[in-house]
């Protein structure tokens, strides 16, 4: 019968990991109801099987997810508008300035735009770094903390002290969704990485395609207050840039 339980159990966390990023190990005890030692037995099977990775506090899914969580798969979404966007926000960086560069395919776009400015960068993401591999002009400093799979970005405690030191002119970054509300993200272990990005940067610059719009992602990250501009494309929805100009957020259109 326990045997059956634990098998039970374990279907059931594998489930849970399909739709979510990151549990913490306090939440899976509580949410089945199990010992810390049963669960911590479940994800070292589960851990086993590939299905997720133990990290500290808890767990990450390693299973394969919507586009959402994978660079490669971002990479061809939206390819035109992205180009566009991000040739718009490379543009409001001037040279000599300290710009802070978030994760995911849209600022890699911006990243492909300054490989030749007189920039410092700061990032936690391998992709946009790695854009800058050859550049004899811009400066590039890794955040460090622990590599995330599949999106390439730098996450965790240690991401976020260096972040907490570093006083930026500017933050260009993606996002999970943006509505009246605020910004949110769908990967909750990158939100604190994003949170310490917003509070180093004297601009912060959202780069967004239209279907980032209405979307209510999982994890609440800042309010619009915090926004100083959003640069998307030309076809985005009149009420969304009338929402846009409602909270006081410059709205770019690429």
């Amino acid at each position: 019968m326990n045997a059956m339980k634990q098998a039970q159990r374990q279907l059931k966390v594998h489930d849970l990991f399909a739709k979510e990023e990151f549990v913490s190990f306090e939440d899976l005890c509580e949410k089945f109801d199990a010992s810390k030692s049963s669960m911590r037995r479940d994800l070292i099977e589960l851990e086993r099987k590939g299905v997720l990775r133990r990290v500290h506090g808890g767990a990450i899914s390693l299973q394969t997810r919507d586009e959402q969580l994978d660079f490669k798969r971002l990479s061809v979404s939206c390819h035109d508008e992205k180009v566009r966007i991000g040739k718009a926000a490379a543009a409001l960086v001037q040279d000599g300035q300290t710009v802070i560069l978030g994760g995911g395919s849209s600022v890699a776009e911006v990243a492909n735009n300054l490989s030749n400015r007189l920039i410092q960068i700061v990032t936690n993401s391998i992709p946009v770094a790695q854009v800058f591999w050859d550049s004899k002009q811009a400066e590039v400093t890794l955040t460090g903390g622990y590599l995330y799979p599949r999106l390439g970005v730098q996450i965790g405690p240690i991401c976020e002290r260096m972040l907490d030191s570093v006083s930026a002119d500017i933050l260009i970054m993606g996002i999970g969704g943006i509505t009246a509300s605020g910004i949110s993200d769908s990967n909750s272990l990158n939100v604190e990485s994003i949170r310490a990005m917003i509070r180093a940067a004297r601009k912060v610059v959202i780069v967004a395609d239209r279907t980032k719009f209405g979307r209510d992602s999982m994890i609440h990250v800042a309010p619009l207050s915090d926004i100083d501009q959003i640069v998307s494309e030309k076809a985005l929805d009149p009420e969304c840039q009338q929402m846009l100009k409602n909270n006081d957020v410059d709205c770019i259109l690429a």
